[in-house]
């Protein structure tokens, strides 16, 4: 087993590995975990707890997670005196599925985002955002149960590999001389600069996996998302990659919406997945007003950022929204909010976002049973109208409990 400084590696767990590009999962496999900063404290404890019951109960004990302590933010700069040690990428991408809290970024620290240096230099190439409705909870509109799609957002490039210059230094002054003399464009001198790339590496490798988990779950359409009718050459490219990759990869599988409307008279063939595109702004338009016409989308970095948190209001909001980082094998499971400080270790916030995400880890090894319990259980609480403090304001009638209270609700809600 590999040695680390401030890591304990669990004597009654074992590694999962990668066998013939399959995740091979033992019966206790070593899991990762990040608590996570602020709010990371409260609602990481209570997603365990879940977690362990759900295991527990399903697989009457002959399942179990050997949860591993790994650290970033505050508690890696308390022992390493450095915010993202060495070896905690080193046990992810060693132990290949981890769970994680949120973390903070250290204010001129080095870092312009210690959620997207995990993200890009363990090459976790899809951000996936799952939102669904849970029947009970408050929503703005009025039809949120129309609403279930999985968002696969691209996670390493567009504007999270962006480059920026500053108004008026002396390298934005180079770069706008230059595009202005060489290139023939007509930018104002007082501008700031950035550039945001767009790859046919990063973007197929993003569609492939849309369309994968779309097969694989019997999903009607992916709908690749782009601003293309403006910028052409990065956001239309990402959307011409994605039909090649449709097409050209997995032709048996998928009609193109040119063919549905042209080959098949508008009639869908059974069994066939449905390709189309949508400009980004139209489809936050028909995510409110037809959102059942969607399954999976498939989007560039900015776009998908937006598009999931929009999406997520009409469910309740980021604590009920969960989310994974996943590459070709290593997937880190997380909540998708911040780590609220001022509501730190008082006990009070809504752990559904992590715990959702703890189900699609669950998912993602191939432990369907506890997850489908938890989601259940979950279901079965908001229900009851016994919630965190987020949701009984916009329930009438609820009852606000803690969130370890929440999470003892769900276990006991466990069928």
């Amino acid at each position: 087993m590999a040695r680390y400084k401030h890591i304990e590696v669990p004597k009654d767990g074992a590694p999962i590995k990668v066998k013939n590009k399959k995740l091979m999962v033992p019966d206790n496999p070593i899991i990762p975990v990040i608590e996570g900063d602020g709010i990371g404290r409260d609602i990481m404890k209570a997603t365990r707890r879940v977690v362990d019951a759900a295991v527990e109960k399903a697989y009457k004990g002959k399942k179990k997670i050997a949860w591993m302590d790994v650290y970033a933010g505050e508690n890696a700069n308390r022992l390493y005196k450095e915010w993202m040690p060495q070896e905690t990428f080193d046990a992810i991408q060693k132990y290949i599925v981890a769970l994680k809290g949120p973390l903070t970024t250290p204010i001129g620290g080095g870092f312009r985002s210690l959620n997207v240096t995990l993200r890009q230099v363990l090459n976790l190439y899809a951000c996936v955002r799952p939102v669904r409705y849970f029947q009970g909870v408050g929503s703005p509109v009025v039809h949120p149960e129309k609403l279930n799609v999985v968002i696969f957002r691209e996670n390493t490039e567009d504007v999270y590999a962006g480059i920026e210059w500053k108004k008026g230094s002396a390298d934005c002054k180079k770069v706008i001389s230059w595009l202005n003399k060489t290139m023939k464009t007509n930018i104002r001198t007082d501008s700031g600069i950035g550039v945001k790339p767009i790859s046919v590496t990063g973007t197929r490798r993003l569609v492939r996996k849309a369309i994968l988990h779309a097969i694989t779950r019997k999903l009607p359409s992916v709908t690749l998302v782009h601003k293309g009718n403006i910028m052409k050459f990065t956001e239309g490219f990402f959307r011409d990659i994605g039909y090649q990759v449709a097409t050209k990869e997995f032709r048996s599988h998928v009609v193109t919406e040119d063919e549905l409307w042209g080959k098949y008279k508008g009639k869908m063939p059974k069994g066939k997945i449905l390709i189309n595109d949508r400009i980004a702004d139209s489809i936050f338009q028909q995510v409110l007003t037809r959102p059942d016409e969607y399954s999976v989308l498939a989007t560039p970095n900015l776009n998908g950022d937006y598009l999931s948190d929009a999406c997520a209001a009409q469910v309740g909001g980021l604590g009920m929204a969960p989310g994974a980082n996943i590459g070709d094998y290593v997937g880190l499971f997380e909540a998708t909010h911040g780590t609220a400080p001022k509501y730190a270790d008082k006990d009070m916030v809504n752990p559904g976002s992590l715990i959702l995400s703890a189900v699609m880890m669950l998912d993602y090894l191939g432990w369907d049973k506890a997850a489908v319990m938890i989601e259940k259980a979950i279901e079965t609480t908001i229900k009851k109208k016994t919630v965190t403090y987020d949701l009984e304001r916009q329930m009438k009638g609820a009852k606000k409990v803690s969130t370890s209270q929440y999470a003892t609700h769900i276990i006991k809600n466990m069928r």
